[in-house]
């Protein structure tokens, strides 16, 4: 990787006389005179709108709705150092990529209040790097380092509102007066420039509102979701078909299989893929990926690819290495899917959130019982929750923008809401038994099972998006002998 440029880096290694730039030392004048013309005019004009900018006008207008007569202040974030002078590759805050549709670093989208009713939205970007001073080749985030941006009048034509120089939004904001809100935890620089204006409170009412305006999804959303599916299932093809280099080398083969469908097809994976070989698959979020891959045992694989526009699938499932599953863990799976099947068939406009948790948990206490593992009745168990030693999780959340999406929602709109139609969320029951579980017989330890699908509620009850990937043992055996030939 290339070091910015720096004094030292910028001098010749030949002995050539130089007048010093004063501004740049290191820098001869003739060469930074030389570096401010002689460059095309790049500036695009008629450029269209992002696809998804009529849903975030609409989503803006909503918001405006809420909170008249204040300003709100939603960063997309800052980079953040992974080690050194590297960074971490940026990820937009979910919320400002919801309302604007812009993925870039240090954006910020204000909506200043108008003397009238509702707001005027304004989108702050870092413009086209300076060629006078030097900043596009002298700074490590000038374009000659990093990459074109959008000027702000194609930002202006992209996104469907007014842009302006990010680096004077702190200042603006600072003399503003009036009700101020931020979005927390995005970026320290304009909180602690507001720090005088917002409280604590009022800010988690917006943040909890932004939450929930994602709750039902929009035709646009929808597509992206169905399209992040898709390329998961074609990411899970890639890993069956290469699950015997797998077996000579480690989970991590596996977890880069994956990846790369997820960076051809999307942006990125949603999450950290969990590549849960043997006894790992009963660990519910196991991303250390290392570990070995056999024939014989189950590789867990829960995996999603996240689109360009940051919509991310979330989908699971329990695969037998060898491609075949053994008596015990078939019966296993049976249950799950009998659980699964519970659970989604509770997914319906009008139905109440957890409906779909409760009607898979007592398929799986009803089988925990059958087989001796905890005592009964059914209902017994599940008003003690005893078959958690077991089950471990929620069955499913919320899934959009974020894999656990809306994930502030006040309560009475989430966990103890009714489902709408356009809501997306996973059913993804599981049973684990650890290697280390004295309570449980022998052949049982060290087996992971979870089967996860995403659920769309439809106006007449459910649909599943990755139902292109199999569910049943059979299904799996049949689909895992035609992939590997």
């Amino acid at each position: 990787m290339t070091e910015e440029p720096t004094p030292e880096t910028l001098e010749s290694d030949k002995p050539i006389k130089q007048r010093k730039n004063s501004l740049y030392p290191g820098v001869s004048d003739e060469l930074a005179e030389n570096m401010k013309s002689g460059w095309a005019d790049t500036e695009l004009h008629d450029l269209r709108p992002i696809p998804q900018a009529e849903h975030t006008a609409r989503r803006r207008a909503a918001l405006s709705a809420r909170f008249p007569g204040e300003r709100l202040v939603i960063p997309a974030g800052n980079l953040k150092t992974r080690s050194n002078d590297t960074e971490y590759r940026f990820r937009a805050s979910s919320e400002y990529a919801h309302l604007t549709g812009d993925l870039t670093e240090d954006g910020v989208l204000v909506l200043e209040p108008t003397g009238t009713e509702g707001h005027q939205a304004t989108l702050y970007l870092l413009p086209r790097s300076d060629r006078e001073n030097g900043e596009f080749w002298l700074h490590g985030q000038g374009e000659l380092w990093v990459g074109r941006r959008n000027s702000l009048g194609e930002g202006e034509q992209l996104y469907g509102m007014p842009c302006s120089d990010v680096r004077e939004v702190a200042d603006k904001l600072a003399d503003a007066t009036g009700l101020v809100r931020i979005v927390r935890g995005h970026d320290a620089g304009l909180e602690a420039a507001l720090a005088d204006k917002v409280t604590f409170e009022r800010d988690e009412e917006l943040r909890s509102f932004l939450s929930e305006l994602r709750l039902v999804k929009d035709e646009f959303e929808i597509g992206e979701l169905q399209k992040a599916v898709d390329s998961t299932v074609r990411g899970f093809e890639d890993v069956v078909r290469v699950l015997d280099k797998a077996e000579a080398t480690s989970e991590r083969y596996i977890e880069g299989t994956f990846f790369l469908r997820a960076r051809v097809e999307g942006n990125d994976v949603g999450y950290g893929s969990i590549c849960a070989a043997g006894p790992h698959a009963t660990t519910l979020h196991w991303v250390r990926n290392d570990g070995d891959v056999r024939s014989g045992e189950l590789l867990l694989l829960d995996a999603g690819v996240e689109t360009h526009s940051l919509y991310t699938a979330d989908v699971t499932r329990t695969l037998p290495i060898s491609g075949t599953f053994t008596e015990l863990q078939r019966t296993i799976y049976d249950a799950v899917y009998a659980a699964q099947e519970a659970g989604i068939a509770a997914v319906k406009p009008g139905g109440k959130y957890r409906e779909f948790h409760d009607a898979a948990q007592r398929v799986l206490a009803t089988h925990l019982v059958e087989w001796g593992l905890v005592d009964g009745p059914v209902d017994r168990v599940l008003e003690l929750g005893l078959e958690r030693r077991w089950t471990l999780h929620g069955t499913g959340h919320m899934l959009g923008i974020d894999v656990h999406d809306c994930a502030v929602a006040r309560r009475e709109t989430y966990a103890d809401g009714t489902l709408e139609p356009g809501m997306c969320l996973t059913v993804e029951p599981g049973l684990y038994f650890q290697a280390d579980d004295l309570t449980v017989p022998v052949e049982y330890r060290g087996i992971g099972v979870r089967i996860e699908d995403d659920i769309l509620v439809t106006e007449d009850g459910n649909r599943n998006m990755s139902a292109g990937l199999p569910r049943t043992a059979d299904e799996i055996e049949s689909w895992m002998a035609r992939l590997k030939g």
